[in-house]
């Protein structure tokens, strides 16, 4: 990708700043931006507590920092605080955080009495902290953009996903919704990429996944599973049910965040009916050259591509305008 920095079309000077949570994708969104990654030193005091020294000028910058609250996920989210806090006392003009993948996304309601709504205290930290605008990349769910009072650019990574699973040319592939509440998702890949979908319902107890139903042909195809986080390997499940009701021995996962605790790298690698795991870069997963089975994307060109358009006060919803009539950013 061209350099989107050929010229300044804001009086404020565009300075990109990144968190230690996934270093690599922010060096290759400046790459793709064509402006040095800015300057700071972020550690840790003898008794853990993060510090942020701010390394140059940010006084009327238009300030992007990039980091995903990820694994160790309380760590991420302080320190992406206290950068956004430094900035503020900085005098930056405005301060977007690029938080790819959100943490505490999935804690976004009541599920049972006496819980925190957790997504919704995070929105506040962060706004209080002083955070002027967010971006953020398939949130779990969608309402969660109405948590923050300040404008929140709702990114998706289907276009790469999708782009990556028709390169990969499968045979007879129909696209799986693992929920009810992955059907909207599934949807905008079959925009994309027009193969049929079909529709699996199932039931958590506790820990336990157990797939109750599937609704949908899936006999002698190539079943590929969306869905935007993956963590402890519970997918897996709807792997086995899948081959189970007569898909190929070669499920295909397309999925936005590789959270992936625990054991659950092992578990992909040794399971027989997996073929492969498409994801991408909004979580640094280390040592993927020596995986046989997962297959990264970056979405830095996109979120560059992004970052860019905010910056010169352009439409952030015409990124998506080559692959869908229409997207809601």
């Amino acid at each position: 990708m061209e350099s989107l920095h050929s010229e300044e079309l804001n009086d404020r000077p565009l300075v990109v700043f990144s968190g230690g949570a996934n270093r690599p994708l922010a060096e290759e969104i400046v790459r793709c931006l064509g402006v040095p990654l800015g300057r700071a030193t972020i550690g840790s005091f003898p008794d853990t507590e993060t510090q942020v020294i701010l390394k140059e000028n940010v006084r009327g910058a238009d300030v992007f920092v990039v980091q995903s609250t990820c694994q160790p996920v309380n760590e991420s989210t302080m320190e992406l605080l206290i950068i956004i806090d430094a900035l503020r006392r900085a005098s930056a003009a405005r301060i977007t955080g690029v938080i790819p993948y959100m943490g505490y996304s999935r804690q976004d309601r009541k599920a049972t009495g006496r819980e925190p709504i957790s997504a919704k205290l995070v929105a506040n930290l962060l706004m209080a902290a002083g955070m002027d605008r967010a971006i953020a990349v398939d949130l779990h769910n969608a309402a969660i953009q109405g948590f923050y009072d300040e404008p929140l650019d709702h990114l998706t990574a289907v276009p790469a996903l999708s782009e990556a699973l028709t390169e990969a040319s499968l045979p007879d592939p129909v696209l799986v919704s693992p929920d009810v509440g992955r059907a909207k998702m599934v949807e905008q890949f079959q925009k994309g990429w027009n193969v049929p979908m079909v529709l699996m319902h199932k039931r958590r107890t506790g820990q336990s996944v157990e797939v109750a139903e599937i609704v949908g042909d899936v006999k002698g195809k190539t079943a590929v599973i969306v869905d935007d986080i993956i963590a402890g390997g519970s997918i897996l499940t709807h792997v086995d049910a899948l081959v189970k009701a007569g898909a190929r021995p070669e499920v295909v996962l397309a999925i936005t965040h590789p959270v992936l605790v625990g054991n659950a790298l092992s578990r992909i690698e040794e399971h027989p009916a997996l073929k492969t795991l498409i994801t991408t870069d909004t979580i640094s997963i280390p040592n993927t050259s020596e995986s046989s089975k997962i297959k990264v994307v970056t979405l830095a060109p996109m979120l560059a591509e992004v970052i860019w358009r905010i910056h010169t006060n352009q439409s952030v919803s015409e990124v998506y305008k080559r692959q869908f009539e229409s997207f809601p950013v």
